[in-house]
């Protein structure tokens, strides 16, 4: 799944790309969008801009509607130069917006629909989410506010709860619990607010990161880097790493499947006690 700082990246390319620009084609293969697009015509609008709220992208046009995509676990939003050819097949395309210079094509994007402002104000999913990790005006202590509210859930699944904080997905919540040292699996009323303020600096100091002097690509997640490691093969502290040792202090790296979804956690027995 494409985490909060993929979604800000794409955003941003787009953003540079396609804000300012008249949209000289829309296509969507989803019927309610279609329908909105005939009576409130995107072509001939221009895109005003293009934003990210934790894993949803919203791009503005200036008849007043606004694209929201969702990626879920396996759209991906790319970005060409007009004319260019596409490396994904046309049967995998969702929606597509193109200006003179530029297409963005939306691959496999389970969620799009276009929405007045009204129904952006309006918008459940939206309206729920947490606070954005990459907001340079967040609060830490709305966060922990909304953390605290979890009793009984263990931390790792209070990180990917969108409706406590947005932008964290599967491969940074276990890399930032390591870095925090804390087990995923410790209930949030067992960690003191020293630690869990913590936990939040190092999530937004490892999204900002990950965002940084990569603004013209539309990389995918596994393009995330948490080590300081020069190697490429030695990216991530523990995702991915199950059964091997840790990069830390030797030992081996446990992996195992947790939620609704089945997604795996990993993590270090030893520097997680």
């Amino acid at each position: 799944m494409p985490e909060g700082d993929t979604i800000y990246r794409a955003a941003r390319a787009l953003h540079r790309a396609m804000a300012g620009h008249i949209v000289t084609q829309f296509e969507s293969v989803f019927p309610a969008v279609t329908r909105v697009a005939e009576h409130q015509p995107v072509v001939g609008s221009t895109v005003a801009s293009v934003a990210s709220r934790g894993k949803h992208l919203l791009m503005s046009f200036s008849n007043g509607l606004v694209l929201h995509t969702h990626m879920r676990m396996n759209g991906s939003w790319h970005l060409y130069p007009a004319g260019a050819r596409w490396r994904r097949p046309a049967r995998d395309m969702r929606v597509l917006v193109a200006t003179d210079t530029a297409v963005a094509v939306g691959f496999n994007v389970p969620i799009a629909e276009l929405l007045t402002p009204r129904e952006i104000v309006r918008h459940k999913d939206l309206n729920a989410l947490g606070p954005d990790l990459l907001d340079a005006s967040l609060d830490p202590r709305v966060v922990l506010g909304r953390m605290r509210s979890r009793a009984g859930d263990p931390i790792g699944d209070v990180l990917l709860n969108q409706r406590v904080v947005a932008g964290i997905g599967n491969i940074f919540k276990s890399e930032v619990l390591f870095l925090a040292g804390i087990d995923p699996f410790t209930r949030i009323e067992l960690l003191d607010d020293e630690d869990l303020l913590r936990m939040i600096g190092i999530a937004r100091q490892q999204l900002a990161a990950n965002v940084m002097d990569r603004s013209q690509t539309l990389s995918v997640a596994t393009g995330i880097r948490t080590t300081r490691s020069l190697d490429p093969n030695a990216k991530l502290w523990v995702y991915g790493r199950g059964g091997k040792p840790c990069r830390n202090c030797g030992t081996i790296i446990q992996a195992t499947k947790t939620g609704l979804d089945a997604r795996l956690t990993y993590w270090c027995p030893q520097c997680q006690r």
